[in-house]
């Protein structure tokens, strides 16, 4: 695979904007959380860099790797809670939304599990990572270095 453009090169300030907004979308939400977010979506979109950065993120906040394992089988996996699953089910119908439509059944256990402020971070980090999953596939981005390499490009 050839990387088509370096987006952070050719627009520093966009990137650097859409970096800063995606690292502060979710605060109050526990990092494991967003991790397994971020990968299912990943997951869904094929998208290799991501896959990546956010599975080594997951190992870094205590992730295991039996959950990583299962993470696309999700809903036949015994080891996720009722909030991870409401997460990933709300993930699904968005990262979907245009064959799902966000069904009323999946928005009711992620509003169950979530507070409504949890679910406008989380909703917005879903579409973060579909953002960045966008522009990774779409560029034919694959980092071979540290999740940090995009922060670090976009600082300098």
């Amino acid at each position: 695979m050839t990387q088509r453009l370096d987006p952070f090169a050719a627009a520093p300030a966009q990137m650097k904007a859409w970096l800063d907004m995606s690292l502060k979308i979710a605060p109050s939400i526990e990092q494991s959380l967003l991790e397994l977010v971020k990968i299912r979506a990943s997951q869904i979109n094929g998208c290799a860099n991501c896959l990546k950065m956010h599975t080594a993120e997951a190992r870094k906040a205590g992730e295991s790797e039996e959950r990583l394992y299962l993470l696309s089988a999700w809903r036949e996996a015994p080891s996720f809670t009722a909030r991870e699953r409401a997460a990933l089910a709300w993930t699904e119908a968005l990262t979907l939304v245009s064959t799902e439509r966000a069904p009323d059944e999946v928005y009711a256990e992620f509003a169950f599990e979530f507070s409504e402020e949890e679910q406008v971070q989380i909703t917005l980090m879903i579409n973060a990572i579909n953002g960045w999953n966008r522009l990774a596939v779409g560029f034919n981005l694959f980092y071979d270095e540290k999740p940090a390499v995009a922060r670090e490009t976009v600082a300098a």
